[in-house]
């Protein structure tokens, strides 16, 4: 029987989100997912529309109490801190985060996947990778061996993140931008599209560039 889910979220990754759940009930029998609908604070109309014309119900703004059956949930939002808030307000309510993995993403060996995570389609991960939770993975996203990424991490796309790199809590990496071998990327800090780390990167700090400073 397919788990009911919600996304939060009807913008840019939370739509991208539904793509994962249609992709994996594409390749499974009887289907894993049942997409109930979209949360959503404040959508755009243009994000409204976008919903109507694939048939997923926008449910509202996103509850703070719930008497309803508990269900399963992912936060669509690329922005970590609000991704956080959400995730920690809606398991206060009993909801389960769940883990979506496109199936054309090609996972490694000894990987282990967080609660709340959404690994999109294109995405490599290599061997010995530790994703924490609610940890976005955008298309074509590289994440290199022995890599750990802590939680609430955005992986912009066709981002590399380099073996043996740490990537910690809050932190978002640009699309297409590269954090090499063996660094450490500071919590709360962002890489910026297309810049390339060569040193380490300190906490709550945005580095732009080639090399990036």
């Amino acid at each position: 029987m397919a788990q009911r889910l919600v996304i939060v979220g009807a913008g840019g990754f939370g739509r991208e989100a539904a793509d994962v759940v249609e992709a994996i009930n594409a390749v499974s029998e009887p289907p894993t997912w049942e997409l109930s609908g979209i949360f959503d604070d404040a959508p755009a109309e243009q994000n409204l529309t976008r919903l109507q014309d694939r048939g997923i119900p926008y449910l509202g703004a996103v509850p703070t109490e719930w008497d309803g059956p508990k269900m399963s949930f992912v936060v669509g939002i690329g922005n970590p801190p609000v991704r956080q808030m959400l995730s920690e307000s809606l398991e206060e309510l009993g909801w389960t985060p769940a883990v979506l993995v496109h199936p054309a993403a090609v996972i490694g060996s000894n990987v282990h996947v967080g609660a709340g995570t959404v690994v999109c389609g294109g995405v490599q991960v290599s061997t010995n990778v530790r994703l924490g939770r609610h940890i976005h993975l955008n298309p074509n996203a590289t994440v290199g061996h022995d890599a750990i990424l802590d939680d609430y991490v955005s992986v912009n796309p066709a981002a590399i993140i380099s073996g043996e790199v740490r990537v910690s809590t809050g932190t978002l990496l640009g699309a297409s931008s590269i954090v090499l071998q063996g660094l450490t990327v500071g919590s709360n800090s962002v890489v910026g599209a297309a810049a390339c780390a060569v040193r380490d990167v300190a906490a709550d700090t945005t580095v732009k560039g080639v090399p990036a400073r």
